[in-house]
């Protein structure tokens, strides 16, 4: 049976090594994501969690609430994250170039996972820590450090565009656009 994300924390806290271990394997999946979400390379993702886990580790007893600590660890991976973009060279490989993907109807064709990935990264942030990490508007703020009617409006303009993505006929079944 496992602990509830606060209890493993105040255990953390305590020095608790091995509360420490369950609550990041608790929440990696959801970081990884995220990070695979603003960074792509396959690299960047790994020094991101492996510095926001280390990070997390050293500073967890100054943790004021645990029952946050899903919103802390984003908090501290997302600035990971953008320290990792500011020092990615704004040069693109050639290599890295899509080719005409967009000509392709096959591209179109896509889960909301990736219609998602599609989204501009302000809403696409927004999205997945609302819908995928059930976030509160008001921890999606904390995080982000916007207000939460700055949340609420990425959301909308978010499903505004997954909305022409997707297109739901009378049967109730998903027609890609």
């Amino acid at each position: 049976m496992t602990l509830d994300l606060a209890n493993l924390t105040v255990q953390a806290k305590a020095g608790d090594r091995e509360a420490f271990i369950s609550l990041v394997k608790q929440l990696e999946n959801s970081l990884y994501y995220m990070a695979k979400s603003m960074l792509g390379k396959e690299e960047d993702v790994a020094d991101a969690l492996q510095e926001t886990i280390l990070k997390a580790y050293k500073s967890i007893h100054s943790l004021r609430e645990p029952q946050f600590v899903k919103t802390w660890m984003f908090r501290i991976l997302m600035n990971e994250c953008n320290s990792i973009l500011s020092r990615r060279s704004q040069t693109v490989v050639y290599a890295e170039v899509p080719e005409s993907a967009s000509l392709s109807n096959e591209y179109d064709k896509v889960d909301l996972r990736e219609a998602v990935e599609r989204l501009e990264e302000k809403m696409r942030i927004v999205v997945i820590l609302h819908y995928f990490e059930d976030l509160p508007l008001r921890q999606i703020a904390s995080v982000l450090e916007i207000s939460e009617s700055a949340v609420k409006m990425r959301l909308a303009r978010a499903r505004e565009a997954l909305l022409k993505v997707f297109t739901i006929n009378q049967e109730g079944t998903i027609n890609y656009g």
